[in-house]
Order: structure tokens, then C-alpha cells, then sequence
């Protein structure tokens, strides 16, 4: 029962974020594709919205890089809507969703590497290869013909 009320404080992403229960929205729908009887009768899909632009636990860059990743499940409220609808039972559900919703928060919050800077090579480096290039050159010259 522990873990049920901790879960309900909020999602954690990582160890030092955690997304509170107020910034996030959880409906209940019925679920489409096979499933007979009861797909049509038990509401066991879950949207989950995360209201990733009035977040307070996001810096402006995370959230950004959230909106792009999350692509079409962003909306243009600044929302992010994660639907699950793999498991049978409505709890399974819920649990992907959130988990969905955490790895694409996580991989947002990874800054991108910086752009690499173009070096040029220095000026031994160039020579060597040019000698190389002249000794590989000569080996294949001596592998001609040879004329009289």
C-alpha cells in the first residue's frame, strides 16, 4: 500500500524530478481494435495529458526539446498526450502510459552534445600523408612493365 500512496504524489522521471499529480490528466476510454465483448464494455484505455508548458518542474529548454520529441502527441496548448491501450486491464494501462510519458520527459532533459568544432589538420600530419601517398605511388610504378 506504501508504493500506491508514493505513486500518487506524482510520476517520478529520475532522481532529482518529479512531475506532480496537478500537472497531469488521466481519462479513461473505451479501447478500440479486438478484444469482443470486453473492449465494448470496460473503458480500460487511458490518455494521459501532461501539461508540459505550465510546468513548473521543466526549465524552458527541456520543455522545448519535450514538444519536439513528442511530435504528434503534442498539442498546441503545450500539452503532451500519451494513449495506452496495449494491456486488458485499465491499471496496466495506466502504468505504460506514465512509463511512456517518463522516458520521453527523460530523454528530453538530456542536453544535445555541442556542435563539433572543424579542425584542421596539422601541418606534420598533411606531410606524412603526402609521403605515404608518394611511397604507395612508387610501389605500384615498380609493379609495371618492365622496358628494355
Amino acid at each position: 500500500m506504501e508504493r500506491e500512496g508514493r505513486e500518487r504524489k506524482g510520476l517520478r522521471v529520475n532522481s532529482r524530478v518529479v512531475i506532480p499529480d496537478e500537472e497531469l490528466e488521466e481519462v479513461f476510454v473505451r479501447a478500440a481494435g479486438p478484444g469482443g465483448q470486453n473492449v465494448n464494455k470496460v473503458s480500460s484505455a487511458v490518455q494521459l495529458r501532461f501539461f508540459a508548458m505550465s510546468s513548473g518542474v521543466l526549465g524552458e529548454e527541456a520543455k522545448l526539446r519535450l514538444m519536439r520529441l513528442a511530435g504528434q502527441r503534442a498539442t498546441k496548448a503545450g500539452e503532451v498526450l500519451i494513449e495506452a491501450s496495449r494491456h486488458r486491464t485499465q491499471e496496466r494501462n495506466r502504468e505504460d502510459a506514465r512509463e511512456r510519458l517518463a522516458d520521453l520527459v527523460r530523454e528530453a532533459l538530456v542536453p544535445p552534445p555541442p556542435p563539433r568544432k572543424k579542425t584542421r589538420p596539422t601541418r606534420g600530419s598533411v606531410e606524412r600523408r603526402l609521403e605515404a601517398k608518394k611511397g604507395r605511388s612508387d610501389t605500384k610504378r615498380m609493379r609495371g612493365r618492365v622496358s628494355d
